[in-house]
């Protein structure tokens, strides 16, 4: 496939998943919980069916393909090209009626994020990537759809950053020390965002995103977005993010580096 078309297809899975996701927004939707018996790990038909809308046209289209997806697990996980799906990444917001939440897109080739899309059907905004350029697609002021390039803004100092993570109770123990020796030396620290967080770092927003307990569908969409707006996104131990667990990402590497020795400290 060429480039366009390669864009246009991500784009049709966005679309499917929003028609499947958005008529469960801001109802009177129910939940399972994932997690019986531990912290509440919400799962609803609006997350099933998104994925399975992404997966029947993945399958159509590139039948040779892997999937990995937070609903229905893995499917020919091993082949060179694996998509990663997570229909609704931030279905506790979703669940709360708030727009916090998106479905994340990803392609990996190889094992390395080639190329990555976050879209939230609701405000109709899409943020997308591949590792050299990322875009932002969404209204603008008289609600037409525009589309402007992503930069991560420059941050050299913790003491003039914006840290993001989605919730304080994401770190136990050793972690939870790690991350407030962070938290602490930042200007603003905020909670609550999910991938969001990631997108408005890719935007030049927020300086700082960390988190922990993740899995690969969770943040391998989102690395080509940081990563094509200037961003950088790690492990705790410097090593590759793709895979998931303890992250960190920043839109400078100078920020990058300081806090990535804070968290090791």
């Amino acid at each position: 496939m060429s480039a366009v078309d390669f864009s246009a297809f991500v784009h049709d899975l966005a679309d499917a998943a929003g028609r499947a996701s958005l008529p469960f927004f801001r109802t009177a939707i129910g939940a399972a919980d994932k997690n019986a018996g531990g912290a509440f790990d919400p799962v609803t038909e609006a997350d099933k069916a998104a994925e399975a809308a992404m997966r029947r046209l993945i399958a159509a289209q590139f039948p040779a393909h892997g999937i990995v997806g937070e609903e229905f697990g893995a499917q020919a996980g091993e082949a060179d090209y694996v998509w990663t799906l997570d229909p609704i990444d931030g279905t506790r917001a979703f669940l709360c009626g708030l727009p916090l939440w998106g479905t994340l897109i990803g392609l990996g080739k190889g094992g390395a994020p080639v190329y990555g899309m976050m879209s939230q059907p609701f405000t109709r905004e899409r943020f997308y990537g591949d590792g050299a350029r990322a875009d932002w697609r969404g209204p603008d002021a008289q609600g037409k759809i525009v589309e402007r390039k992503l930069v991560a803004r420059a941050c050299a100092s913790l003491s003039e950053a914006t840290l993001m993570t989605t919730s304080p109770h994401l770190f136990e123990g050793e972690a939870a020390a790690s991350f407030a020796r962070v938290a602490e030396r930042c200007r603003l620290v905020r909670y609550g965002a999910d991938c969001y967080a990631y997108c408005m770092l890719a935007a030049g927003h927020v300086d700082l995103v960390i988190e922990t307990g993740l899995k690969s569908y969770d943040i391998a969409p989102l690395i080509p977005i940081v990563e094509g707006a200037g961003g950088i996104v790690t492990s705790w131990d410097g090593g590759s993010a793709a895979q998931g667990g303890s992250v960190i990402a920043a839109g400078d590497a100078r920020l990058h580096d300081i806090a990535l020795r804070a968290l090791s400290a």
